[in-house]
């Protein structure tokens, strides 16, 4: 299959990265420090489309495919990690639920406006204090019916836009259809009956304002139904697998500016002599063994993540045409690109700051906001512990096994490498002792069976752009320097970050007896 980006799709991340590197990221620094909204750029992205990324064309959108919708984010987390969350939450948490299942009066009323840049954002109103990853069970934001329109009651928090917004999406309670009585209303943020508090002190995205909010004052906020009442869940899981997604795709941008950001410094900073060098000047820390063992993880990590973002993304366009297994590929393959991509974030971010030594650890250089901004992605969207248990739960033993045996299937006929055949081959193993084992023993091996499994994904792929590679370099086509490098990065994946996830296979079947040897009162001794 060819996974070539398309011209179209070239031309949109050039576009896209030249906007970013003039508008967002010379302000990043001030943007994180002063917790200021981006407005001036943002009132830039309406013409560009990139406010209405999937929205379709007739209602002022873009209409993108998933590919497309992969590089804007990962652009904008490039550029920004404030910007980027708002400006996806806005897409596909905001809009994504009007899109879907609004009517046609409620998509005319406000999809030209959100979409413009002259107004102001869309927010999704979701998690409470006893509603966090429990929604069927927790959420106690009650809407009564009243008319053509619901009164909302209740409270929410960790709201994301909430404070920059003129539409939220709100999950309530309605009727008394007990844990699957939860539908969506569209409420207008400038109701009178709406309390938004502060935003929060966050450790990052400082310019990205998360606030909790009242509703009930003034006899309750006044909202719309949207779609069919009770449906309220199963749309939420719809929308939240695709901004896992995109929160995968914030993590690799942020990824790939901590990398290129780490490596200038090394190219820039002098200290000691490298192995073999010349007495004389002294060397650029780039040229240490370490340090280069360093930039090339992140290297290597960052591409690898892309790579599986974005075969994640291709999955989604051909399971929007119909094409038999991509549903079922697409579904086993998103916590994998939500919770490796985003834990690559936080490592790479986390290996730069050490690039950068002790200059890393103050906010001179900016490492370490890039850390900062990348390390509540592995925790909201469902926590990268939740994406674990739903591999080996629904994902696994929902259709026995299937999926993920197409999948190894597919990385069997085309791995050269011993070392990713083994670790395909161990993670086939782990996936059927999984099948057998109790729930307890499966959610524990779930976290290292995850990363295991992903980067047997991730270095099939990277195994592929190399061979691509070097046919290019043997006939003479393509830029000889990008094809060597890929042929390098794919390497020293296979060379040093597949062995380490083939360790993680006696973590992965291990079992729960050792979790509980201690009781809760004991872990304190």
């Amino acid at each position: 299959m060819d996974y070539e980006l398309t011209a179209e799709q070239r031309e949109l991340r050039e576009v896209v990265h030249g906007f970013v590197a003039r508008e967002l990221r010379p302000r990043a620094r001030h943007t994180d420090e002063t917790g200021e909204f981006n407005w001036p750029a943002v009132r830039k992205m309406g013409p560009l489309g990139l406010l209405g990324l999937e929205v379709p064309e007739e209602y002022g959108g873009a209409a993108l495919d998933a590919i497309s919708v992969a590089i804007v984010v990962e652009e904008l987390g490039w550029g920004c990690g404030s910007t980027a969350l708002a400006i996806a939450a806005h897409n596909g948490l905001g809009l994504g639920p009007l899109v879907a299942y609004g009517s046609e009066e409620q998509k005319r009323a406000w999809l030209p406006r959100l979409t413009s840049g002259q107004g102001k954002l869309a927010c999704l109103s979701l998690t409470e204090p006893g509603a966090g990853s429990d929604l069927k069970g927790g959420v106690r934001t009650r809407a009564t019916a009243e008319g053509d329109s619901w009164i909302i009651d209740g409270s929410k928090m960790w709201m994301t836009n909430a404070s920059i917004s003129d539409l939220m999406v709100v999950l309530c309670r309605t009727g008394d259809g007990g844990g699957n009585a939860l539908s969506h209303v569209l409420v207008p943020s400038d109701t009178p009956g709406i309390t938004i508090g502060p935003p929060e002190k966050k450790m990052g995205l400082h310019g990205s304002p998360t606030c909790t909010m009242v509703f009930g004052d003034h006899g309750g906020a006044v909202g719309w139904l949207l779609g069919e009442e009770h449906r309220g869940l199963a749309c939420m899981f719809t929308m939240m697998n695709n901004a896992r997604l995109a929160v995968g795709n914030e993590g690799l941008g942020l990824a790939e500016r901590a990398y290129q950001k780490a490596l200038q410094y090394a190219k820039d900073r002098k200290q000691g002599y490298a192995p073999g060098a010349a007495r004389g000047e002294k060397s650029s820390i780039v040229d240490h063994p370490d340090v280069r063992r360093m930039l090339l993880t992140m290297k290597a990590l960052t591409q690898g993540a892309r790579a599986l973002l974005y075969l994640a993304a291709v999955q989604v366009d051909r399971a929007h045409l119909g094409i038999e297994g991509a549903r079922a590929r697409l579904d086993l393959l998103t916590p994998l690109a939500k919770s490796w991509g985003t834990d690559i974030g936080c490592e790479v971010a986390s290996l730069g700051i050490q690039v950068h030594g002790g200059m890393g650890f103050v906010e001179e250089t900016g490492a370490a906001q890039h850390y900062r901004d990348a390390r509540i992605a592995p925790i909201y969207e469902g926590t990268n512990g939740i994406q674990a248990a739903d591999l080996v739960g629904r994902k696994l033993a929902g259709d026995g096994g299937e999926a993920m045996a197409a999948l190894l299937a597919d990385i069997a006929a085309e791995a050269r490498d011993p070392g990713l055949s083994a670790l395909a081959a161990d993670v086939g193993e782990v996936a059927r002792w999984m099948l057998s084992a109790t729930p307890e023993d499966r959610l524990a091996g779930s976290t290292p069976f995850l990363t295991m499994t992903a980067v047997a994904v991730a270095g099939w792929l990277l195994e592929r752009q190399a061979r691509i590679a070097g046919e290019r370099l043997a006939s003479g086509s393509g830029d000889p320097a990008f094809l060597r490098s890929k042929q390098a990065v794919a390497a020293f994946f296979l060379g040093h970050i597949v062995p380490e996830a083939a360790g993680l296979k006696a973590s992965a079947t291990a079992g729960n007896k050792g979790l509980y040897a201690l009781t809760a009162e004991e872990l304190a001794a």
